[in-house]
């Protein structure tokens, strides 16, 4: 292993293992901005797995091995050890194959590739040509993949196998032959390898409707022991569940409250929060009409942002100063969502909105949920991290995102928003507060379903108390609402990672504050924690110890 280049072995190693695991991944290697690998995609087999693994576990054996220089070392050397150590926990007992959903899955993963590629040149065109074509076999792959894992005695919900093959359906049923049309109008190369792909899916629509679900699980939760080392895995923490349980009910109750105080400034007339959900969707007040003023007025909302946090609150690197707002493509979840910059910067941080078909819009509950996509939130978060190449190692910057460090800053910067004032509009206010709604309920039914748990009646959470209890206390839409409790039950402990790092953040804050007292600057403590990197909660509330002020 060579150092030239780098401060130390371990940023060596690290390097290294990103360019070859990565190399593993064609799809990965365009997020990262890795030439050469534009034309194909990832074999999903679990013969393609195991290599990727055992690769993983030698790398893992070295990182030990090596002795830090500095304390910027060490953290390097402890995030790679630790998520390295996680993802291979989830392949080793499977749990990486068989927890899946329309959120996070090979078919959802193809789609969005498309979605981050560019296409101004015919080299570029040709490639999502060939990348289309390599879907059927891509596809295959994922079949043996879950044909094996189910022969080991793996099994994944009923609900997630139907949910993916109408994902699929979806997928098969025009939406690629629109994207070739939108890539290369005319095109008959690229229109024929979107057919192919099409068929393809809708072949692997029919083998998961036909031959995969009815032998699938009939229960939607994981249980306890399985559902454990995932919310380890997105929190980086050590969590008491039945405790997080009962927080997160009381603090739903404490939202609803506030909710109820805002809605009595905007109608009054309405008895339930539902109502007055519907009241601010109808309403002219802050309505946009068409998708393309909706990208305007979310492009021009994160400007504004950024002129009134930077050097103020945060120091915003020219370099990321620009996030981009997209339409989500089709077949996407009902939430809003961000991807980050390549590493050299040549693609932005960019925004995705899905308009579940709709084409008029009312920010009364977008405005906070930009603030937790772009700037503060992850936009700021995730581009600070590609671009500290001196502090952070590359896999730092590109392989170690962590749920609870990364969604709870962004829900950490909602809540700062609002200790700004930035909701001092009612109905901007509604909004956040129903986005905070939403992550305290995230925390009961993901939970309380994954467990077995009981309701508030009393009675055990299933898919349908968890979606009445999104619509009327979180104030959700019933479309929206049902896409959430898919992501829960496909995802297990990802949706508590959102209120469990805020409320982290918030205690470090807080721990900081007490601890520096009158040397306390704002501005620095949020520069330093964007500036170390991501990490697991536990070692995060360690490492902002050594923050000075």
């Amino acid at each position: 292993m060579t150092t030239q280049t780098h401060r130390s072995e371990i940023f060596a190693l690290s390097h290294e293992f990103v360019e070859k695991s990565a190399a593993f991944s064609p799809m990965n290697c365009t997020r990262l901005g890795i030439p050469g690998f534009e034309d194909q995609l990832d074999d999903f087999s679990l013969a393609h797995a195991n290599k990727s693994a055992a690769y993983a576990r030698e790398a893992l054996s070295q990182m030990k091995s090596l002795q830090p220089i500095d304390e910027i070392d060490r953290i390097a050397q402890t995030v790679f050890v630790e998520r390295i150590s996680s993802r291979l926990q989830l392949h080793d007992s499977r749990e990486a194959y068989a927890t899946y959903g329309q959120l996070a899955s090979p078919v959802s993963g193809i789609r969005q590739i498309f979605s981050t590629m560019t296409y101004e040149t015919p080299e570029k065109v040709a490639n999502a040509g060939k990348r289309m074509s390599a879907i059927a076999g891509a596809l295959k792959s994922w079949k043996d993949c879950l044909e094996e894992v189910h022969a080991e005695g793996h099994r994944t919900a009923r609900r997630q196998v139907l949910a993916v093959a109408g994902q699929l359906k979806t997928h098969g049923s025009g939406a690629y032959s629109k994207l070739a049309a939108d890539i290369a109008p005319g095109n008959a190369d690229i229109a024929a390898a979107a057919k192919s792909a099409e068929q393809a899916c809708l072949e692997m629509s029919k083998w998961m409707e036909e031959v995969h679900a009815p032998r699938s699980a009939e229960t939607d939760g994981v249980g306890e022991k399985r559902y454990a080392p995932w919310a380890k895995y997105f929190t980086g923490a050590d969590i008491d569940l039945l405790a997080t349980y009962e927080w997160g009910k009381q603090d739903l109750q404490a939202i609803n409250d506030r909710m109820w105080r805002a809605a009595a400034k905007i109608a009054p007339h309405c008895k339930t929060l539902a109502e007055v959900a519907a009241f601010c969707e109808e309403s002219d007040h802050l309505k946009i009409h068409g998708s393309d003023n909706l990208l305007k007025e979310l492009r021009s909302f994160t400007d504004a942002a950024i002129e009134r946090l930077d050097g103020v609150y945060f120091d915003v690197d020219d370099r990321i100063r620009f996030c981009d707002a997209r339409l989500a493509p089709e077949g996407s979840s009902a939430a809003m969502y961000y991807t980050g910059p390549s590493e050299d910067l040549s693609r932005p941080g960019i925004t995705w909105y899905p308009t579940m078909g709709k084409d008029t819009f009312n920010f009364w509950h977008i405005a906070s949920t930009w603030y937790h996509e772009a700037v503060p939130g992850h936009h700021l978060q995730v581009a600070t991290a590609t671009i500290e190449k001196d502090r952070l190692s590359r896999f730092q910057r590109t392989g170690a995102w962590i749920s609870g460090y990364g969604e709870g800053w962004a829900l950490y910067a909602e809540r700062f928003m609002d200790e700004l004032g930035a909701f001092e509009d009612p109905a901007l206010e509604l909004g956040y507060l129903s986005g905070q709604a939403l992550r305290a309920a995230r925390i009961v039914v993901d939970i309380g379903m994954h467990l077995g748990l009981n309701d508030f009646d009393g009675k055990p959470w299933n898919a349908e108390s968890a979606f009445n209890l999104m619509v009327e206390r979180a104030l959700i839409e019933p479309d929206f609402a049902q896409s959430e409790i898919e992501r829960y039950l496909s995802w297990p402990g990802q949706a508590i990672s959102y209120k469990v790092g805020e409320r982290i953040w918030m205690q470090i804050r807080d721990e900081t504050k007490e601890r520096l007292g009158a040397a306390f600057d704002l501005k620095a403590f949020h520069n330093y924690a964007l500036k170390i990197g991501p990490m697991g909660l536990d070692s995060l509330r360690v490492e902002m110890r050594s923050f000075k002020g």
